[in-house]
C-alpha cells in the first residue's frame, strides 16, 4: 500500500519548471530514496510532499491526505528533517526536545530517543554550542518526536564524519524496522545503495529512472573490470577470445580486462586450465555511481553548453522567504507559536511553523 503518492507534479519559478511532471509512489514501511544532481528539483519535490510548497499542477497525497488542504492533519503523520534549519542559539537540547514534544497530542518519549541518538550527555548544552553532527542528530530527534508514520530526511548525513555517518545509517535502518516509512534525499551513492529499497533518480525536474539499487546498477553501461598479474604469460589469442571482453590491456606484467560477468567466469577457467596463478586478482563491478552518471549524462552535457535553467531556478527558490530553507534563521515565530501546533508538531524543524501555505509570498502570484 502506498503511503506517499505523487502524480504529475509540476512547480515553476520565473517561468522555468523546476519540477516537471514528477510521479512516484512510496510503499508503507520502505526506505525510498531520491537522487539527482544539484538543482535537479529534489528538494522542491519533497517540499511539495511536506506541504511547504504549493504545486502548480499535479497531485500529492500523504496517507491519503493533501499536504496543503489537509496541512494540519498531515503534520500529525509526517516528520521532517530539513536540509537546513536552525533553533534559537540559547535553547538547550532538553528544552528543544520538551518544546517539540509539547506540540504533539501523543509524542514519543524523548528520553530514549535522545539516548539512541547519543544526545543524553548534551541535554544541557545550548544549540549554538553543538557540533554540526550533534545538530544533525537533534534535527532527526525532533523529526521523530511526534511518532510519525513517515519521516522525510533531506541530506541526512551532510557534514558528518565517516563514523557518525555509519552510525546514522544504522539508526535509519532501525527506524524503518520499527515501521516508519523513510523518504531519503541524498547525494551519497553509498548511502543510497545501502539504505534504500527503491530509488527515484530526478534529473532536470523529471524522474529518469525508478528502481531498486540493484536494478539501477544493472542498467549501467559500465563494464566489469578484471585485473590480475599472472604467474606465467598467457596467450594473447586466448585472452582476445574471452567471451564478453570489450578491451584487454597489459600494463607492465598486469592484465586489465573490461568485460562482463561471463568474462569473469571465462578468465577463471582459462587460469585453471593453464594452471596459472592470478596474483592480486581484482574484480570491480559497476556501482550506483556508474548508474547515476549514465542516467544524468544528458543533463551534464546540457549544463556544459549553458543549459542550467533547472539549477538556476531551484537555487533561486532556495532564497525565497516562503520556503523553509530560506527562512531557517527566523525561528522566533516558530517557537513562540505554540497554538499553531499542527505545523510545528511533526516537522522536526522550527521554521516550518512560521508559515502556513496561504502565508507564503511565492504563492500569491
Amino acid at each position: 500500500m502506498a503511503i506517499i503518492e505523487v502524480s504529475g507534479l509540476r512547480k515553476e519559478y520565473g517561468g522555468r519548471a523546476v519540477v516537471d511532471g514528477v510521479s512516484f509512489a512510496v510503499a508503507e514501511g520502505e526506505i525510498f530514496g531520491i537522487l539527482g544532481p544539484n538543482g535537479a528539483g529534489k528538494t522542491t519535490t519533497v517540499e511539495c510532499v511536506e506541504g511547504l510548497r504549493i504545486p502548480d499542477a499535479g497531485t500529492v497525497r500523504v496517507a491519503g491526505l493533501d499536504p496543503v488542504a489537509d496541512h494540519e492533519r498531515v503534520t500529525r503523520v509526517l516528520g521532517v528533517q530539513l536540509q537546513e534549519s536552525e533553533l534559537q542559539a540559547k535553547l538547550t537540547v532538553r528544552e528543544a526536545l520538551e518544546l517539540y514534544a509539547a506540540f504533539h497530542p501523543r509524542p514519543a518519549d524523548w528520553r530514549p530517543l535522545a539516548e539512541r541518538l547519543g544526545l543524553t550527555p548534551k541535554l544541557t548544552t545550548r544549540f549554538a554550542k553543538l557540533s554540526g553532527g550533534q545538530k544533525q542528530r537533534l534535527s532527526i530527534a525532533l523529526a521523530l518526536i511526534g511518532a510519525p508514520r513517515v519521516v522525510v530526511l533531506d541530506e541526512l548525513t551532510t557534514g558528518l564524519d565517516p563514523r557518525a555517518r555509519r552510525d546514522t545509517w544504522s539508526l535509519i535502518e532501525e527506524i524503518r524496522d520499527s515501521g516508519v516509512t523513510v523518504l531519503l534525499v541524498t547525494h551519497f551513492m553509498e548511502e543510497a545503495q545501502r539504505l534504500c529499497d527503491r530509488i527515484a533518480v530526478i534529473d532536470k525536474g523529471r524522474v529518469v529512472a525508478l528502481d531498486s539499487p540493484g536494478g539501477l546498477i544493472a542498467r549501467s553501461t559500465a563494464s566489469t573490470v578484471i585485473s590480475f598479474t599472472p604467474s606465467h604469460p598467457l596467450d594473447d589469442r586466448e585472452l582476445a577470445a574471452l567471451p564478453g571482453a570489450a578491451s584487454i590491456e597489459t600494463l607492465a606484467d598486469r592484465i586489465v580486462i573490461n568485460g562482463t560477468d561471463e568474462t569473469v567466469n571465462a578468465v577463471i577457467s582459462l587460469l585453471a586450465r593453464h594452471r596459472v596463478t592470478a596474483r592480486q586478482l581484482r574484480v570491480t563491478e559497476a556501482s550506483l555511481d556508474d548508474a547515476f552518471l549514465d542516467l544524468t549524462t544528458e543533463s551534464a552535457a546540457g549544463a556544459a553548453t549553458g543549459d542550467t535553467g533547472g539549477a538556476t531556478a531551484e537555487a533561486a527558490s532556495g532564497a525565497d522567504p516562503g520556503s523553509a530553507a530560506g527562512s531557517a534563521p527566523d525561528t522566533g515565530a516558530a517557537v513562540g507559536s505554540a497554538p499553531d501546533t499542527g505545523s510545528a508538531a511533526s516537522t522536526g524543524s522550527a521554521p516550518v511553523a512560521s508559515y502556513t501555505p496561504a502565508d507564503r509570498p511565492e504563492e500569491r502570484h
